[in-house]
């Protein structure tokens, strides 16, 4: 069995260098890139998670090593996309006025794990951008991420731009966030709501299989 030791551990401390050198001594071992994105990224962002919600890690130290991770990834696109088939294309980022993306990328992050080719627009992102990301890279989903209950109408009022241009019916919009519920997701006209990361893909998968 394969060590991820050294890459979780870059991850947890967010060391960009390392974390790409062993990727790479993985990869050249023959590893899978799934593999090292499941049991070394994903596995240190779990951990990172349950000690970010006790309070023993700070934004900072988050932020460190998300971007640790988002570097891996992108390093990771090629041997991944040679893997797997996408599952399908998902456009997601934050709306406007909300710059939180700590769940949102993880978000991502488990998507891409499962094969979904992800594009990720970051945070504060306005519905115009929203659209543009979805013609350009023939998105099947769009994800809406949102932290503050301030910016949820950023939300519905980007689930009406997708209406107003005419593609509501071509890309399906999920949604999610601490303040985001159900009942306000079919509110506002989404397609789907998940609480947690690992219901956005399920709900993903779903949604590309028309059980939703």
């Amino acid at each position: 069995m394969s060590d991820y030791t050294k890459i979780y551990s870059a991850v947890m401390e967010g060391d960009n260098g390392i974390a790409e050198r062993e990727a790479t001594l993985l990869l050249r071992q023959g590893v899978p890139a799934m593999d090292i994105i499941n049991h070394g990224l994903i596995a240190a962002m779990a951990k990172i998670g349950v000690l970010f919600k006790a309070g023993d890690l700070f934004v900072p130290e988050v932020m460190m090593s998300a971007q640790t991770v988002a570097g891996v990834i992108e390093m990771l696109k090629p041997q991944m996309a040679a893997e797997m088939d996408s599952r399908g294309v998902v456009v997601i980022g934050t709306v406007k006025g909300d710059l939180h993306d700590i769940g949102k990328n993880l978000v991502a992050l488990l998507l891409s794990s499962n094969g979904f080719t992800v594009h990720d627009l970051g945070s504060d992102v306005d519905a115009a951008a929203f659209i543009a990301a979805a013609q350009q890279h023939g998105a099947n989903i769009v994800a809406l991420s949102a932290l503050l209950t301030t910016t949820m109408d950023n939300m519905e009022q980007t689930v009406a731009a997708f209406g107003a241009a005419g593609l509501r019916d071509k890309v399906k919009i999920m949604v999610g966030g601490a303040p985001v519920t159900s009942e306000f997701a079919a509110e506002i006209g989404a397609d789907g709501y998940s609480e947690d990361a690992l219901g956005a893909v399920d709900l993903a998968n779903k949604l590309m299989e028309g059980k939703l």
